[in-house]
């Protein structure tokens, strides 16, 4: 019979010899966590290796992720497609065993992680998910919507802030189903923590409404295995689950300490361990009969082929729900939703409002609610100055939580709301947005650098985006802001200039299945903009002529946002004093990059001298002016005052516009 010191041991072996192959990695944590691991994924996780999409599998996520060879180890072992060969390679280019775990890489893996706490934070969204998902679809006697959500961490995740972000919120919404299991071994890369960090874990998550269970021997399979079984049978309140354990447990010499974090164990090391695990096989060996009881595959299959036949009666009984909830969880539009989006854009146009773009975003948001039923908007507690709210939304209360919602109130947690919305993509069944200020980016920037990095398609909705902002003065004004996220790859930046414009960026965003967007709106009301159907239909190239000249153009003007209205009143002087300029509106750099090599010389011609004018630092505005061009804009921070004073005083004016249109005519 193979003993649960044999199951945790093969995790070991494939941890060190994965590490040492690679001579680079963490074996610490992982050998640390083996039990951990036997208890969970031996004992409790709901898959199906066959099927990593599984709707209704359990969600795991490694915050941890440097840790990442107990997840691979736990993957090859439970029967994914992920064979020994690439444990073999771990590290290596083009492998399927990365040094940090990568959504959409690597079959199993449930989300890209190695920044600490980012994440617990997309496991807190992923147990949000499965909470208003099981409230929109699952009826008396059918529950279809039914799985948790595990998390391990160390003490590196519970250090970094973002971790009191989304557990406190994760507390208050009594997220019941996700179980967080915290390897409390007391070592980091700098050694005993203790130096560093003396919270009391325990008492900070009991602060948070969390259901604590405390002093678990984390080398005692059976013992976690009876706290993850006592958190599943509570249904009030979220589950941390303090395992005390010995980072690289098992090493003679490293065990303990901080030499087993962050580095190979050595191959004398390797050898000596493995004398003192008692294991006798060689490099990356586990026996048949350890790999056998190992395996998920037919259990996971049987349970899926329940959950089929389950889903079949959900079916006959509620099919118009079951269509959409497969709808929801395949992320397909609703087959009347191109059209009813474009009648809603031609009555936007037709309409042809003054006004802030903050508000054009929110009268998107009205018109697409009804045709994008799975919004999950919500905003960083400035939903009155964001306008992320709609009517006929419903606000989640966290003490109603099982009644549903779409609209959740963050609170002060921008870095957390852009993690939690990470986690409910990843999930799947809902589109989920969130709002801040412009300036307020920067709290939540590693949070959107990840979802490019995974290719997933959050929507940020940002507003308050330049000096506009007037007298709040240069804490709350964003200069450089929009420049930097136009900097991220994968990242797709909107900066609209009216209604028009701002309702084709959000069409644009929800056609994104790989790439997040940035929707950056002002707080100013800003002129309609005329247009024929054929610029209409250009906007969503992201770059397109808005107000052109007869014959050739001496200069190119390129604006975005406010700017735009100072380009063609630039434009309008120019003509006046003989010089034909044509005005190009570029609410989207990375859409209008993504054209054919055509379509960009037609609306940048070859050769024509071009300024560009936005509100913010000039030096992005380089690629596309060259340095015989120029660039109207601001390289330094805000001031207080009113908002027309700023920009007068900035010089972000269209006269100012005119005098760079001259300056490059003239050479």
């Amino acid at each position: 019979m193979v003993s649960q010191t044999q199951l945790a041991n093969a995790i070991r072996v494939l941890v060190m010899d994965g590490v040492q192959a690679a001579n680079s990695g963490h074996p610490g944590a992982p050998m640390g966590m083996a039990e951990i691991a036997v208890a969970l994924w031996n004992r409790h996780l709901k898959h199906n290796p066959a099927d990593p999409g599984w709707a209704d599998r359990d969600r795991f996520v490694l915050s941890n992720g440097h840790a990442s060879m107990l997840l691979y180890s736990l993957l090859n072992l439970t029967g994914y497609d992920l064979p020994l060969e690439e444990l073999k390679k771990f590290r290596q280019l083009h492998s399927k065993t990365p040094g940090h775990p990568e959504y959409g890489h690597t079959p199993g893996v449930e989300t890209t992680t190695g920044p600490l706490g980012q994440g617990i934070g997309n496991a807190v969204g992923m147990a949000l998910a499965e909470k208003l998902l099981a409230a929109e679809f699952n009826r008396d006697g059918h529950r279809v919507v039914d799985h948790y959500t595990y998390a391990f961490l160390g003490d590196g995740c519970v250090m970094e802030g973002i971790s009191h972000e989304v557990c406190s919120l994760a507390g208050t919404l009594k997220l019941a189903k996700l179980i967080a299991l915290y390897d409390d071994n007391g070592i980091s890369i700098d050694g005993r923590v203790d130096g560093w960090f003396t919270d009391d874990t325990p008492k900070r998550f009991e602060a948070y409404g969390w259901n604590v269970i405390r002093a678990v021997d984390g080398h005692d399979v059976d013992a976690v295995d009876r706290a993850i079984a006592s958190a599943k049978a509570q249904n009030a309140r979220p589950t941390l689950i303090c395992c005390q354990t010995v980072i690289g447990k098992g090493s003679p010499h490293k065990a303990g300490t901080s030499d087993a974090h962050g580095a190979p164990l050595g191959k004398d090391e390797v050898a000596a361990t493995r004398a003192a695990l008692g294991v006798t096989d060689g490099p990356f060996e586990v026996p048949p009969e350890v790999r056998a009881v190992w395996d998920a595959r037919d259990a996971g299959g049987q349970r899926q082929a329940e959950w089929n036949r389950r889903f079949a009666a959900y079916r006959t009984a509620y099919p118009e729900l079951a269509d959409e909830f497969e709808r929801c969880v395949k992320k397909a539009p609703r087959a009347d939703y191109a059209a009813r989006s474009a009648e809603a854009l031609r009555a936007v146009a037709d309409k042809g409002e003054t006004i802030a773009t903050r508000k054009s975003s929110q009268n998107a948001i009205q018109a697409l609610a009804a045709l994008v039923p799975e919004f999950l908007g919500g905003s960083a507690d400035l939903a009155p100055s964001n306008l992320t709210q709609w009517k006929g939304c419903r606000e989640i209360q966290p003490a109603a939580i099982d009644q549903g919602g779409n609209y959740l109130h963050y609170g002060v947690r921008e870095f957390g709301m852009a993690a939690i919305m990470n986690g409910v993509v990843l999930h799947g069944g809902f589109r989920p947005f969130g709002g801040t200020f412009l300036m307020f980016s920067e709290y939540a920037r590693n949070a959107i650098r990840m979802a490019a990095l995974m290719r997933i398609n959050p929507i940020y909705v940002f507003t308050h985006d330049s000096i506009g902002v007037g007298e709040d003065g240069p804490t709350h004004q964003p200069i450089e802001q929009t420049a930097t996220l136009r900097l991220v790859p994968n990242l797709d930046v909107w900066r609209p200039c009216d209604s028009v414009e701002t309702f084709v960026a959000w069409q644009v965003a929800l056609e994104h299945r790989e790439t997040p967007t940035a929707l950056i709106l002002t707080r100013q009301n800003l002129a309609h903009q005329t247009r024929g159907d054929e610029q209409i239909a250009a906007i969503r190239k992201g770059a397109y002529v808005l107000k052109d000249c007869v014959g050739a153009p001496q200069a190119v003007i390129i604006a975005t946002g406010s700017e735009v209205a100072l380009a063609v009143a630039a434009r309008q002087t120019l003509a006046e004093k003989g010089i034909p300029v044509r005005v190009v509106s570029m609410p989207s750099s990375f859409v209008f990059d993504s054209q054919d090599a055509a379509y960009r010389a037609a609306v940048l011609p070859r050769g024509v001298p071009r300024v560009a004018v936005e509100a913010g630092v000039t030096g992005y505005w380089r690629y596309y002016v060259g340095l015989e061009g120029a660039v109207v804009g601001i390289d330094s921070f805000g001031e207080s005052g009113p908002a027309a004073q700023l920009f007068e005083f900035f010089g972000v004016t269209a006269a100012q516009v005119v005098e760079a249109v001259e300056s490059v005519i003239a050479g």
